[in-house]
């Protein structure tokens, strides 16, 4: 039997808990917010008072507020090793802090080591020779295992695992982990990335990514219509205090970010004004073109993290919606110094066939060829 606080349907969708609230005659419970932590570091140890307003929150929740550059999954790993220390005594993640207490946290999270394994996985290899290869990565796949799995869905599928199969040899810089990984693609983005087969190669083009002598262009799909043909933004990244998957250029203390875009084709269809545009990055921060896009009002198609529509709607009667099941971003060319020969290197990759398909969806339909007037009159005399 419906509850009396249900709300009509097509409405249930609006919370009842102000109103039960209040027939509760209970205050709504305010959001607690909580500042970055004022850290003192001496060698390993870190240390700093809890916020007073970190009265009654667990201490795994207060520190995954309190340290930006730790998620909450690094925090439970802390936690579950021992390393955490409330007012000198060894803490358990569910303690209630009163605020003011002492926190210590001894070393770095310590995720158990996985070690990836050769799997036989498609892979496109653009380029290869005895230092390097150049692959283009499908949208869906990881570069590498991450940590908040299980080690079995962390440790399989990953672009790692294909590049173990494929290659002979990989450089050992990046750990068991990552072997060759230089630099990542987020797993919905697809296209181009380099992978190091020995250590020399992979340190030297680690270097070039940090000198920023590494050029990387995206292509991106956007909704609306940018202001201008061309732009620029320049806002420093960091990771979203509350929702710990995203970044943001809402905080301070981000590292820099820098993004140039310009416009390719400018669309007005069925479903509405969208801007297909290059990007061209200097850094390579998490989610970077991403978030800077959503930061100026244009997330990237299909991009529900960063606040696209998972159904994009017609604004035409009668179209059905369309929808992506994927971010519209795509590293279609990259350009760098060989590691070892100095040569110029340039490579393009064109867009996967998801991404070409579903333009036509979007673009307005093209009207048929107009016949000049006199075989206009000739073709409908033979009628």
């Amino acid at each position: 039997m419906p509850s009396k606080n249900m709300l009509p349907k097509g409405q249930r969708r609006v919370t009842v808990k102000p109103q039960y609230r209040a027939q509760r005659g209970a205050e709504p419970v305010e959001p607690v917010e909580v500042v970055p932590a004022e850290i003192e570091s001496v060698g390993d140890l870190r240390n700093f008072l809890a916020d007073v307003a970190a009265k009654d929150m667990r201490l795994d929740a207060y520190l995954a507020k309190a340290i930006p550059d730790i998620s909450r999954a690094r925090v439970q790993l802390l936690i579950e090793h021992e390393q955490v220390k409330v007012d000198g005594a060894i803490a358990k993640g569910k303690l209630k802090l009163r605020g003011g207490e002492s926190i210590e946290i001894e070393g770095e999270p310590k995720p158990e080591p996985l070690h990836a394994t050769p799997e036989e996985i498609p892979l496109k290899i653009v380029y290869e020779d005895k230092d390097l290869a150049v692959v283009d990565k499908p949208a869906g796949m990881m570069v590498h295992a991450g940590a908040g799995a299980t080690e079995d869905a962390r440790s399989k599928g990953t672009l790692v695992n294909a590049l173990l199969h494929h290659l002979n040899t990989l450089s050992a810089v990046g750990g068991d982990l990552r072997p060759g990984i230089v630099h990542r693609l987020d797993r919905q983005t697809s296209g181009l990335i380099i992978v190091a087969k020995n250590d020399s190669a992979h340190r030297k083009l680690g270097e070039a990514f940090s000198e920023r002598r590494v050029s990387k262009t995206y292509i991106a799909l956007v909704h609306g219509w940018t202001a201008k043909d061309s732009g620029t933004v320049s806002a420093p990244i960091a990771r979203d205090s509350i929702r710990r998957t995203r970044m943001t250029t809402k905080i301070p203390g981000g590292r820099t970010a820098i993004s140039h875009w310009s416009v390719i084709e400018r669309i007005d269809g069925p479903h509405g004004k969208f801007t297909l545009v290059e990007v061209k990055i200097e850094t390579g921060r998490t989610h970077q073109i991403r978030v800077h896009m959503q930061s100026i009002s244009h997330p990237v198609v299909g991009d529900t993290l960063y606040g696209a529509p998972r159904k994009i709607a017609s604004v035409v009667p009668g179209a059905e919606p369309v929808g992506l099941e994927r971010n519209f971003l795509h590293a279609a060319r990259l350009s760098f110094a060989h590691p070892r020969t100095a040569k110029e290197l340039k490579f393009e990759a064109p867009l996967p066939e998801e991404l070409e398909s579903f333009l036509p969806l979007v673009r307005p339909a093209k009207e048929p060829a107009k016949q000049p007037a006199k075989k206009a009159a000739k073709a409908a005399a033979k009628r």
